[in-house]
């Protein structure tokens, strides 16, 4: 597909990118593909900040990149030369095209070698947290009837009202017909809905359990409780950057940048600051530099 048509559907679709991003050079700046969410938003703002930090490079965000398809695209037209996170989960069933992986090393093992043999694209080690699907519950009835993992939920398969993201039911490999293959039961009372609506549904009482993500700031505003997968259905979405392989060679400084927040930031610490953008509505670009600040920019290992 020609780049002109690319960045024409670009256009459409990102409602509320800039639009100097869409036309930044990358041969001479970084363009960074921030996706539609609070999380990716937050992850490419934290990678702004650090290059500006610590180089005199021209850093471009485009917000509102709806997938990672969209992103994946985007970076194979020349578009954008950075990802601020990208998961492993979801990039090996998904641009890879292969069979999912559980164990999280391996996972992050083939994105890598295979995003820089297939793409020319280097795959950082994780942030330090994976963002996947988790079934949760009110730490109320957790407590009330001692439920801490998936499989102790058949007890109750009959009665429970169950919430879950509308485009998990049909979602091969780790949707619905996984689960029941995988867990051996299913829910009589299931509710397909916008995974923006899981989280209030049961904060309301109208769910006694929903799926949703497993580092959204509403887990810790509304006292859930997270579930564990033990018969492992969903496969590891351990989050990283991703950046053109071209970039990195020109700026080396970016490479000692992107492996410094290796290992940075934890589960806990992306559910605050998803909360801080999303419950307090806080803008991300300002969390981002919340962090930052609070680890002084990671000043002790920069060494550029």
């Amino acid at each position: 597909m020609k780049k002109k048509l690319i960045l024409s559907m670009l256009c459409l679709l990102l409602t509320a990118c800039s639009m100097p991003g869409l036309g930044g050079n990358t041969d001479t700046q970084i363009v960074i593909a921030a996706g539609n969410t609070s999380e990716r938003q937050i992850l490419s703002q934290i990678v702004s900040e650090m290059i500006k930090k610590y180089t005199d490079l021209k850093v471009t965000i485009i917000n509102n990149l709806g997938s990672t398809t969209l992103i994946h695209t985007a970076m194979n037209e020349g578009d954008v030369n950075l990802s601020g996170g990208m998961y492993t989960g979801t990039s090996i069933t998904g641009e890879l095209g292969l069979d999912a992986i559980m164990n999280p090393t391996e996972a992050l093992r083939v994105s890598q070698e295979e995003y820089l043999k297939r793409f020319n694209r280097i795959w950082y080690d994780s942030y330090g947290f994976s963002n996947t699907y988790a079934f949760m519950v009110t730490k109320e009835f957790a407590n009330e009837h001692n439920i801490t993992k998936v499989s102790e939920l058949e007890q109750f398969k009959d009665t429970l009202k169950v919430g879950v993201d509308s485009s998990w039911i049909q979602r091969q490999g780790d949707g619905y017909d996984g689960f029941q293959e995988k867990y051996g039961y299913g829910f009589k009372n299931i509710y397909p809905m916008e995974i923006a609506l899981v989280y209030s549904a049961i904060n309301n009482g109208e769910m006694d359990v929903v799926l949703g993500y497993s580092t959204d700031g509403r887990i810790n505003s509304y006292g859930l409780q997270i579930l564990e997968d033990d018969r492992q259905l969903f496969p590891p979405y351990d989050c990283s950057p991703v950046a053109s392989a071209e970039i990195v060679k020109k700026h080396p400084e970016i490479d000692v940048i992107l492996k410094t927040l290796s290992g940075k930031i934890s589960s806990e610490q992306m559910q605050y600051m998803n909360k801080r953008s999303d419950e307090d509505l806080i803008e991300p670009q300002i969390v981002a530099k919340e962090f930052l600040e609070e680890n002084n920019y990671f000043k002790d290992e920069v060494k550029l």
